[in-house]
């Protein structure tokens, strides 16, 4: 099993560069000030399809070979990785089918149907998902772009730390989102690659902390019928997204449901800047352990925007 290392992100990024968003960093005074602590915001709200899902898809897409591209890919997601790939593929040329839960929320079932791709609805069950890619697979030969467990993916989602490290090089934390561990593992690998003197943290919810057990026993542990208002971090890690979590991250933290609503609420007051609960995790881990980031020059991977206002958590 190949891990990506610093080298794999920065060629990955300079294949990528020109199709996606260098996002911007925010801070805020009134946040730092709240938090006491220096707050980098690396927004990938602002990415295309609204979250730094775009990057790893892309990345996967532009490295197919001319056969597989003919024969089109496919993924299951109930989100994000679905409308990334849904556009990284039409960008191409080439054709996406992919396979959605019928419980996903209107917002992305919308996003995805809008980029051009041909969905399939199942029972919002891991087996139901993945058989119906399975079938999809051998009647078309279309190549899978799984969310997460995929090298050229990982590959992708660490650009945003190399942007963020590129821009504000003296951080002494980077915090991302864990679910799948996609955004982590390219995270943590990127920052260690470039100095290992900057912490590496994940941000899981209290109420789906799989990778949080996982990586405090070392034994790859599954998620069960987590329930969160973070609905981008419900899936388990991969045996790849957690070897390279586990070799590169420092910590992973949980917050409570209702610190991540809090932050995400923050940060729309306070920046006027739309993220969803997932991206709030990593703020609401700074809330939870003040004694950790107190002092410290800390960027925030806000994962993404794509919030359904018919669902708000509050």
């Amino acid at each position: 099993m190949r891990i990506p290392e610093l080298a794999d992100i920065q060629a990955a990024h300079s294949k990528i560069r020109p199709f996606i968003h260098n996002t911007p960093v925010m801070k805020s005074s009134q946040l730092n000030e709240l938090f006491n602590c220096e707050l980098f915001f690396k927004c990938e709200n602002f990415q295309k399809v609204g979250a730094f899902k775009f990057r790893g898809a892309t990345n996967a897409v532009l490295s197919l070979s001319s056969v597989e591209r003919s024969k089109g890919v496919v993924t299951h997601s109930s989100g994000n990785h679905a409308a990334a790939l849904s556009l990284a593929a039409r960008m191409s040329g080439i054709t996406a089918k992919i396979v959605m839960p019928e419980n996903a929320p209107v917002v992305k079932k919308n996003a995805v149907a809008g980029y051009g791709a041909d969905i399939t609805y199942c029972k919002p069950t891991l087996q139901a998902r993945e058989e119906a890619t399975r079938q999809i697979i051998e009647k078309t030969g279309a190549t899978l772009i799984h969310p997460y467990d995929n090298f050229n993916v990982i590959c992708g989602q660490g650009t945003a730390a190399l942007e963020l490290l590129q821009e504000i090089g003296d951080l002494e934390i980077v915090v991302a989102p864990v679910g799948g561990g996609g955004l982590l593992s390219g995270t943590s690998a990127c920052v260690k690659g470039i100095t290992k003197n900057i912490q590496v943290i994940g941000a899981e919810p209290l109420n789906a902390n799989d990778a949080f057990i996982s990586f405090t026993t070392g034994v790859l542990t599954p998620s069960v019928n987590p329930v969160t208002c973070a609905d981008g971090l419900l899936t388990s890690l991969s045996e790849l997204t957690f070897s390279v979590i586990k070799k590169n991250t420092d910590n992973i933290l949980t917050a409570k449901e209702d610190s991540i609503i809090e932050c995400m609420l923050l940060v729309w007051e306070r920046m006027k800047i739309i993220i969803e609960p997932s991206s709030a995790t990593v703020l609401a881990v700074v809330k939870e352990n003040p004694g950790l980031f107190e002092g410290k020059k800390t960027g925030l991977i806000i994962s993404g925007g794509n919030v359904d206002f018919r669902k708000l958590p509050f």
